[in-house]
């Protein structure tokens, strides 16, 4: 190795150690970089937000789409806690796009392992929901575990019911 033909074999050490170090610096900055940058818009022009509470949002992440009919109309922008431990989305919509503020917004998937965005269904409200405002209707995300829960729960039920039938009637045959 040059390394080893130029440099004494401690101050090879010393420089690959530096280099390390350097290399870990670079990469917490980038890190740092990353986690601070702001959701931005792929779509050029206005927004104006809309809040939107959720007793849970699992899988939802800040940058996820909001979609209405189908069509991206904007993003989640901000996540936090209330003082009674909902999650408060901030979505940002694009000028132009007034919903109903009888709309309500959901946490759908795209599939079954799909990734998640928020759903809008438009209300029949004459009425818009102002900037700044927040959804009345709200569901929150469900979760696969849960859904698998609730279908194996019907089977089981299902069975039990179908064995105590058969049971009944080989009961009464006899």
């Amino acid at each position: 190795m040059i390394i080893k033909e130029i440099y004494s074999k401690e101050e090879a050490n010393h420089l690959k150690i530096g280099f390390a170090v350097a290399l870990s610096i670079l990469a917490i900055i980038f890190l740092w970089l990353m986690a601070n940058n702001k959701i931005s818009h792929q779509e050029k022009g206005n927004y104006y937000p809309i809040l939107a509470r959720f007793n849970r949002t699992d899988g939802l992440l800040v940058g996820d789409l909001v979609r209405l009919a189908g069509m991206n109309v904007g993003k989640v922008v901000d996540a936090k806690l209330d003082s009674n431990f909902k999650a408060v989305l901030t979505l940002e919509i694009k000028d132009g796009i007034n919903i109903p503020d009888d709309s309500s917004a959901s946490i759908v998937s795209s599939g079954l392992m799909g990734a998640k965005y928020i759903e809008i269904e438009p209300g029949g409200s004459e009425d818009m929901i102002p900037q700044g405002g927040e959804f009345s209707y709200t569901q929150d995300a469900m979760v696969v575990e849960e859904l698998l829960d609730r279908i194996v729960g019907i089977g089981k039920a299902k069975r039990s019911k179908n064995k105590n039938t058969t049971s009944n009637q080989e009961n009464n045959n006899e």
